[in-house]
Formats: C-alpha cells, sequence, structure tokens
C-alpha cells in the first residue's frame, strides 16, 4: 500500500504539541477560496511551473512523451504527470509535487527526528490535503507510529464519514480540527461543502472521548466578524474534550502556487491581517469561552 505525499516538514511546531514532522497527504474534498496549500487539493501527482527559474533550453521539450511543452507553451491538459520533464529541467523549473511513499518509508523519514519528539514531548502529525481521502494509508501509518511509541496528531476538516474516525480513535492522540466557518451559507459558499457534516462528526468524536484542538482560520473580509467569533467560543463551550482553540491568520502562500499550478485564482485577494487584528480576535473569543485561546 502507497500514498501520495507531497510533503514531509520536519521541526514543525504549530502542528501540536512539541516539535513534530508533519506529513501531507495529497487530495482533499474542500475547495476553500483562501487556500494556501492548492497543491493538496488533488490526490494525482501535479506538475509545478516556476517560469521565471526557466533558461529556455528546451530539454523539457526533447523528453516529453505527448508533446505537451511546444513553443513556450505549457498544455497542461495533455500532460501525463510521468515527470519526465521534471528530471531533466536542471534550472529546477518544474518539481512534481506528489511522491508514491509506504506507510514504513514515511514513518523511517519520521523516526529519523525522534530525539527532538522525545525531548519536546512532540511527534507525528498527519495533514494534508485530507488526510482522510488517503483513509487505508494514514490509518496504517498511524497504527506503526503508535506501535513505536509515537505522539500523533490527525489534521482533518471534517468531511468525512465518521466510521473512519472510530477505525483510527485508538490511535489518533488529538485531532487538529479545522472549523473553516460557522455561518452555514457562508461556509458552502467559500469552501464548496455543507457546514453540518463537519459539526456532527465534532459532537460525535467529542461524545467519544477524543482531544481536540478546534483550528479556525480567519479571513480579512470574509468570516472576521464578531459573530463568528462569538460562534467558536460557543461550540467549544458545548463540548467536552476541546481542549485549545488556535486561531489561524490568513497568509496568501496559495496565491503563487496557483499560478504555478496553471490554476485561477478565485475571488478577490483577502489582505493580511496585523498583529492588533488578531490579538482582538484572540480577545472576542477568549470573552465567550474558558478554553485557551492562542494564534495558531
Amino acid at each position: 500500500m502507497n500514498g501520495i505525499i507531497f510533503d514531509i516538514k520536519k521541526f514543525a511546531i504549530h502542528d501540536g504539541p512539541g516539535i513534530r514532522t508533519t506529513v501531507f497527504l495529497k487530495g482533499c474534498p474542500l475547495r476553500c477560496l483562501w487556500c494556501h496549500n492548492p497543491e493538496s487539493q488533488e490526490v494525482k501527482p501535479e506538475i509545478l511551473f516556476l517560469p521565471e527559474k526557466c533558461i529556455n533550453c528546451n530539454k523539457c521539450v526533447e523528453v516529453c512523451p505527448v508533446n505537451a511543452i511546444h513553443d513556450g507553451i505549457f498544455d497542461r491538459s495533455r500532460c501525463i504527470r510521468c515527470g519526465k520533464c521534471v528530471v531533466q529541467c536542471y534550472a529546477g523549473a518544474r518539481e512534481l509535487i506528489g511522491k508514491l511513499m509506504s506507510p514504513q518509508e514515511v514513518l523511517d523519514k519520521v523516526l529519523e527526528d525522534r530525539l527532538f519528539y522525545d525531548n519536546s514531548d512532540g511527534g507525528m502529525t498527519i495533514s494534508g490535503g485530507e488526510p482522510m481521502m488517503q483513509f487505508e494509508f494514514t490509518k496504517e501509518l498511524l497504527k506503526k507510529a503508535k506501535k513505536q511509541g509515537l505522539h500523533t496528531c490527525l489534521d482533518t476538516c471534517g468531511f468525512t464519514q465518521f466510521e473512519k474516525y472510530k477505525e483510527i480513535l485508538k490511535n489518533v492522540d488529538i485531532f487538529l480540527y479545522d472549523l473553516k466557518d460557522t455561518d452555514s451559507l457562508r461556509h458552502e459558499k467559500n469552501t464548496g461543502v455543507k457546514l453540518d457534516l463537519i459539526l456532527e462528526n465534532l459532537q460525535k468524536l467529542d461524545n467519544a472521548g477524543a482531544k481536540i484542538y478546534l483550528r479556525c482560520p480567519i479571513i480579512p473580509g470574509i468570516n472576521d466578524h464578531k459573530k463568528h467569533f462569538y460562534a467558536i467560543a460557543s461550540i467549544a463551550e458545548k463540548l467536552n474534550n476541546i481542549s485549545k482553540i488556535n486561531i489561524l491568520p490568513y497568509h496568501p502562500m496559495g496565491e503563487e502556487k496557483l499560478k504555478q499550478l496553471g490554476k485561477t485564482i478565485l475571488g478577490n485577494t483577502p489582505s493580511f491581517a496585523d498583529q492588533n487584528m488578531i490579538i482582538e480576535w484572540i480577545k472576542l473569543v477568549q470573552s465567550k469561552t474558558k478554553v485557551p485561546v492562542t494564534e495558531g
């Protein structure tokens, strides 16, 4: 069994407690307008093209088996994502996003930094995309990690069948549960999926005794409303196992990646949040809940 991995990030300090290694899996059922990892959305590998690095050596043209690169144009509709152009591009203008790896190969990479986990109460986090899109791989990786005594976190958007969560519950120490919005209409408009299932799964995980960090991306002009902050606090207060609320300020990393993937930028670009705004957001949530609230 293999999974499609697009990154393994070492020394991660915002994806759960302590120093961690975060494993990023491809595939996500949501299409958030503000997504900062658009390379995670499709399960299959993709070609990232950085035109500013291209030196027009035409090596990619020579090796492409389907003539997807010609006359200075990268025709993605023809591309079969074989990666031959990436291998030949010594200028680094092309990158294959998505590598097949077995659970053991990933775990071996994670275990390279075990000393850091042991000294900081850290461990492994599985993120994405949405890890439940590659459920069997995620389940096996979690199982192997727990056999090695690793602390595990699962970063999830909550949009999947609850039966899958039940299968992995014993091997996940903390669920990093993404709550994109608390307004149903706004959630569906900006993520492409309904909010109901996400809230339902959050309640069921809480009922099952799962330890949960609620992670809330805040995007200026979209969900930075007092009503939303109070709703986040209200949800946390009604549950028994929310041990932390993370406020995640928007950043525009995904915009440039969309261009490099040959995809269209959707909507207007939100503005950065300054530190004073972030402090105010945290205060608004804190005013309505006893759950600790931090910047994510």
